[in-house]
């Protein structure tokens, strides 16, 4: 297995982006095409979604496996084996927990989340969207059932 030096490996952190990511651009044109409009990266909302459709109250966040801690029963044993483990463990722990109390707290606020992982976007988008699209759906349904 290669290893990478302190400077690469450095080097690959320091290139992973935060916002406008490949996963959220891919996500994002696809709903533009459809005709939704969004905001991104919302920083008046918990967790600053990645795509906000202000007009549902609909936040979608778009999460890489690795930083959000996909499949995490299998990612924690492997990560434990690794270098510099308790950082990473630890990290991605927080970051879980933390997808938890933004998701409480947008749902608190009567907002509804969609989460993505990035292989879903990536393996086929359009499930992504007709995802959306039905969760937009099943609001107009209970939103015209109460009224």
């Amino acid at each position: 297995m290669d290893r990478l030096t302190k400077e690469q490996r450095r080097k690959n952190m320091q290139n992973i982006k935060g916002k406008d990511t490949s996963i959220e651009i891919k996500l994002r044109k696809a709903l533009w095409h459809k005709g939704y409009r969004y905001r991104k990266n919302v920083s008046t909302l918990p967790g600053k979604p990645d795509i906000a459709l202000t007009k549902y109250k609909l936040a979608i966040f778009c999460d890489s496996e690795f930083f959000h801690g996909k499949d995490w029963e299998v990612l924690k044993p492997r990560l434990e084996r690794g270098s510099n483990a308790a950082f990473w463990v630890k990290k991605i722990s927080r970051n879980r927990e933390r997808d938890e109390e933004v998701n409480k707290r947008l749902l608190f606020m009567g907002w509804t989340v969609i989460r993505f992982w990035g292989m879903e976007i990536n393996k086929d988008v359009e499930l992504c969207v007709k995802v959306v699209e039905e969760t937009i759906f099943d609001m107009m349904v209970n939103t015209e059932e109460i009224e």
